[in-house]
């Protein structure tokens, strides 16, 4: 067990650490909502989050060690360990992995000779598997402290890499530069980007994700090309249903049979429309 309590800061860094709490508290109706930035800023301190982080997150918050423990374990942006300059997570979920995120992965533990949420040696790089960045335009997609390299192979995203940890300088794909991860604690403590020229770098979804923004504002109209996003019906043998209240293509300047219910209207065998397996009340054990 761990020496009680945790060791403070240094005075210097305290102070200047406690007015930055307070600006950020001074936000919220209620301190403790304040928890998940201050954490952020312990973090941007020393990279991780600490023992001496979560006393003075509990300090600065009235709120025992413990609630603070239990809530910067739950998150996983919170860093329980020492870690990299630059975190870099390679997305391993479900179209990222199948498009090559998975074999980037393996590449980048072989390259790099480190396991998922290990450092190198020189502690520039933290290598993890992330889950969905909403980036599924772009996959494969690798976040090096959550700004995007899209599109990537295991051969660009070992380059990436290897600049990294020889300091060369880096760009993303889209979006605001490359800082540390540091750097990228504080903004999420809530404190700007001070950098010329970093918050009118923008980078935004490609267009299909955002069809259906463009959709609902009016802005694009379904049709048979890149646009279109209606399914048209088919009977159970693949021929296109001719009583479907829907267009047969889908667009709404063909003319539409009238008279088709939903597919969801159709009775559905399940145990409350079956009269051969009516559904009823769990019976207790034995009766």
């Amino acid at each position: 067990m761990p020496a009680l309590p945790a060791p403070d800061f240094p005075a210097e860094v305290r102070a200047r650490l406690e007015a930055d709490a307070k600006e950020v508290i001074a936000r919220y109706p209620g301190a403790r909502s304040a928890l998940l930035p201050l954490l952020h800023l312990v973090q941007a301190e020393e990279g991780h989050v600490t023992r001496t982080g979560i006393r003075f997150c509990a300090e600065m918050l009235d709120l025992t060690t413990a609630e603070v423990t239990a809530v910067s374990t739950f998150y996983s942006m919170y860093r329980r360990k020492r870690s990299g300059d630059y975190q870099v997570g390679v997305c391993t979920n479900t179209l990222c992995a199948v498009m090559g995120g998975d074999a980037i992965f393996e590449e980048l533990k072989e390259h790099l000779g480190v396991g998922n949420g290990e450092t190198t040696e020189d502690g520039a790089v933290t290598l993890e598997h992330i889950e969905c960045n909403a980036a599924c335009d772009f996959a494969p997609v690798v976040m090096v402290n959550w700004e995007f390299f899209d599109n990537q192979t295991p051969e660009t995203a070992r380059r990436l890499v290897d600049d990294l940890r020889a300091g060369r300088a880096v760009e993303p794909t889209r979006g605001a530069p490359l800082c540390t991860f540091k750097e990228t604690a504080r903004m999420l403590a809530g404190f700007p980007d001070e950098r010329p020229g970093a918050v009118e770098a923008t980078g935004g979804a490609g267009p299909a994700s955002l069809i259906g923004l463009r959709l609902a504002k009016g802005e694009a109209v379904p049709g048979r090309g890149a646009d279109h996003v209606i399914a048209p019906r088919t009977t159970t043998d693949g021929t296109p249903d001719g009583t479907g209240g829907e267009p047969p293509s889908g667009h709404p300047a063909d003319e539409a049979p009238s008279g088709h219910p939903s597919s969801h209207d159709a009775p559905q065998q399940t145990s409350a429309s079956d009269d051969q397996h009516p559904a009823g009340p769990t019976a207790e054990e034995g009766e």
